[in-house]
């Protein structure tokens, strides 16, 4: 009985050179989408003041969320640049040459492809779930932390927004002693309540944070009315006014983004819920796992494409790995929307693109591996004259229309230069330096300048005087009217 031999050695070589484009691009990409997602970050972190400690483990808990998208990415970019590498230097050839076929390949591929496809399967449903709730503890902690360092001994603070408090005298267990509060939310007049003592409690699991006062009196005034309430304990529930979104997402509310696997099929079968709601908890399971299917497919099509390089031909793999790539979310996009809208069925419209995906890698690596065009002649015809009677023609309109509107400023900037005229214009002056600005002036629309004038005239003659820039227009047009 033959034994079958494994090729080692070619199966480890061509992972090599599939893990080497891999890890740069997955580099490269994720400082993209980190700079993407830092820049509402900064606000956050400069409003809550963040120590570099924290905004590390605030970057370690954001870190699995991008990578559901850069991994996948990253492993179909490797394996086009891999490929285009062994098909540029002729390797793909001399495998051929030896009897090494593109299935004897293909093993290897699926190999390092499956491994990143359990990868951002375990960022999907574990890591990302975890660091979701970490990251809305730590932003919770920190904002509560802000509240309490604005918290001080004989001060009214406003670092709670519509709720004032006064606090005489706090002890070595943040014990407060002397409170005053005066909570104006959604009222005219304030609600004041005086105490004895008070502290303040934080239910990070709850997302919750209480003012809890002892032995005082509450005043309510409404109109004539005026109610005196003595209290042994009250407690007031407070909002949280440091900044708490992160790109539009609310980081102290817990959603299905940081539910497990297991709590969003026990939240879909709540007996209150609506279809759609319901709905929209069974898609994101899904949705974590049709991710990392959808990776490792990806992945597999990078091969083919990839061996469209060659000496003498233009290397189309990556614009057409993006392309695809493109699609895929699109589509996977559309599906999603379509499911949750109860347009699809669940399994069906969540596993469509995966399935269309299934068909076409299939397809062009079936094409690939009998060396064939990935697309048939008279469909390469067809596209050609699309191109040529439809594509060509937009595009040589567009950049005309384009080279017209340049020419057109060009001619603007170096023809006339001079000022607007002083007549008919609303000038905006501000009360304070009695200083009136032009239109067109950096200081125009300043936020001190709520004095409006017809013309200039009018503006001198009420003992405003022009700025400097605007003293420069004014003495320009001047000279070019005589």
């Amino acid at each position: 009985m033959s034994r079958i031999r494994i090729p080692l050695l070619l199966y480890a070589y061509i992972a090599t050179e599939l893990l080497a484009p891999f890890f740069a691009s997955f580099i490269i990409l994720y400082a993209v989408f980190f700079l993407v997602r830092l820049i509402p970050l900064l606000d956050v972190v400069l409003n809550l003041a963040i120590g570099f400690s924290d905004f590390i483990r605030l970057f370690s808990y954001i870190f699995p969320h991008m990578l559901l998208y850069v991994i996948p990415m990253a492993a179909m970019t490797g394996v086009i640049i891999a490929f285009t590498r062994l098909t540029n230097d002729r390797e793909i050839l001399a495998f051929k040459a030896c009897g090494i076929s593109l299935r004897d390949i293909l093993p290897a591929v699926i190999l390092v492809a499956g491994s990143i496809a359990l990868l951002t399967g375990f960022f999907s449903i574990r890591l990302i779930p975890a660091g979701e709730v970490a990251m809305r503890q730590l932003m919770f902690q920190l904002a509560k932390e802000k509240i309490d360092k604005g918290l001080r001994e004989k001060q009214f603070t406003e670092a709670l927004g519509d709720l004032v408090v006064y606090v005489d005298r706090i002890d070595e267990q943040d014990r407060w002693h002397g409170v005053y509060v005066s909570d104006m939310r959604n009222r005219e007049q304030p609600i004041i309540t005086m105490a004895q003592a008070g502290h303040m409690d934080a239910e990070i699991d709850n997302m919750m944070v209480t003012i809890v006062l002892n032995d005082g009196t509450l005043h309510n005034t409404e109109g004539q009315d005026n109610q005196v309430v003595r209290f042994k304990r009250y407690q007031l529930q407070i909002p949280l006014k440091p900044p708490t979104r992160i790109d539009g997402d609310d980081v102290t509310i817990i959603g299905k983004g940081a539910m497990s696997q297991a709590q969003l099929i026990e939240a879909s079968q709540l007996p209150d819920l609506s279809p759609e709601r319901k709905m929209v908890y069974l898609s994101e399971y899904h949705h974590r796992l049709v991710l990392p299917v959808g990776c490792f497919i990806l992945s597999l099509l990078g091969m083919p494409l990839g061996l469209q390089a060659g000496p003498g031909k233009k290397a189309i793999g990556l614009p057409l790995g993006l392309g695809f790539f493109v699609l895929y979310y699109l589509l996977f996009t559309v599906a999603r929307v379509m499911v949750e809208d109860l347009t699809l069925p669940l399994v069906i419209g969540m596993w469509s693109p995966n399935i269309i995906f299934v068909i076409i890698t299939s397809y062009i690596f079936y094409r690939v591996n009998r060396e064939r065009s990935l697309l048939t002649r008279p469909v390469q015809r067809k596209l050609e004259a699309f191109s040529e009677r439809v594509l060509t023609p937009i595009i040589a309109w567009i950049m005309t229309q384009i080279h017209k509107i340049i020419s057109r400023r060009k001619q603007k900037t170096g023809v006339d230069q001079t000022p607007p005229p002083s007549h008919g214009l609303h000038i905006h002056a501000n009360g304070l330096s009695m200083v009136f600005h032009l239109p067109g002036c950096e200081y125009y629309g300043c936020e001190n300048c709520t004095i409006e004038f017809k013309d200039v005239e009018v503006a001198e003659k009420a003992g405003f005087k022009p700025c400097r820039f605007c003293k420069k227009l004014i003495t320009h047009q001047a000279e070019h009217d005589q």
